[in-house]
């Protein structure tokens, strides 16, 4: 498999952005993670989507550290400092999910509260089901799980089709055009700063692909039997969507009518925030998290 790995110099002085790398490797790829606050703390596992990158989640790891947590937050294959295949064939939904639970395995988490937004859901409620036993609880933030066997929204369609024509993917400003508040210039350089020209984008041209649309897409099967498992979850589930997502709006109430964990939480809506939720209340939602395990320690 041939890949890219972005300079280590695309990272310097990103505003808001000091934390060390760490590194596991996952067939033969180097993936990147953030691990921040105390070992021995509860792990809160953080998963971004598309386009973005572990960056999303700087506003966050900070508060959750010191409440005393321990504050994962990797890179998928693909993006952020992690290893890039170069085909757009390298990348698959099972990969995605293979490659993601390589990553929990090797670092041996446990007890987990898992945070996922966008793919993060995608990926991380897929891999949450089929190793229930490594985690607590679960927070969705603008996510949603599909198999394709209810139609595509007209907002994600129209994203879908920009993604494969857009003679160039504009990272940093798709980010800032999902979020509500003004996105500073030098933020939006920090989302580009994974990818140095198109050569690096082919994991964030292929995603937009892989969501499955029709029942008989290669990972309906398996996302099906992923809801079954999440229609029987007693664990604590809370949803923290915000307002202002044309993408997942509404999707909050699917899991509380589906997942019998959620009966009973916490549910916010956070208000003012866009699609991506971490950037524009991040702090408020980082409280929601910590506030969620207090409640259930």
């Amino acid at each position: 498999m041939d890949f890219v790995r972005t300079p280590d110099e695309r990272f310097a002085n990103l505003p808001g952005y000091a934390f060390a790398p760490h590194y596991v490797d996952i067939d033969g790829l180097r993936m990147h993670y953030v691990d921040e606050g105390p070992r021995d703390g509860e792990i809160v596992l953080m998963l971004h989507g598309e386009p973005s990158w572990c960056y999303l989640y700087r506003k966050m790891i900070p508060i959750i550290a010191a409440a005393g947590l321990r504050a994962v937050a990797p890179d998928l294959i693909g993006f952020g400092r992690s290893d890039k295949p170069t085909s757009q064939d390298d990348y698959s939904y099972a990969a995605h999910v293979g490659w993601m639970t390589a990553f929990v395995e090797k670092l041996d988490l446990r007890g987990v509260t898992l945070v996922c937004q966008d793919w993060g859901g995608l990926v991380g409620l897929r891999v949450a089901a089929e190793h229930p036993e490594r985690f607590a609880r679960i927070v969705a933030a603008n996510t949603f799980l599909p198999t394709g066997d209810a139609p595509a929204g007209e907002a994600f369609l129209r994203w879908q089709e920009f993604s494969q024509k857009a003679p160039s993917l504009p990272i940093g400003n798709i980010v800032k055009g999902g979020c509500k508040s003004d996105v500073p210039a030098d933020v939006v350089a920090a989302y580009d700063a994974p990818f140095p020209d198109e050569t690096y984008k082919a994991g964030a041209r292929k995603f937009p692909l892989l969501v499955p649309t029709r029942p008989d897409d290669p990972a309906s099967a398996a996302n099906r039997s992923a809801w079954e498992v999440l229609r029987a979850w007693q664990k604590p589930f809370l949803c923290a969507f915000s307002d202002g997502d044309a993408i997942t709006r509404g999707g909050d109430r699917g899991f509380q009518e589906a997942v019998p964990g959620t009966k009973g939480q916490p549910h916010t809506t956070i208000k003012g925030g866009g699609h991506f939720l971490q950037e524009d209340k991040g702090e408020e939602l980082a409280a929601v998290v910590v506030g969620f395990i207090a409640h259930q320690s």
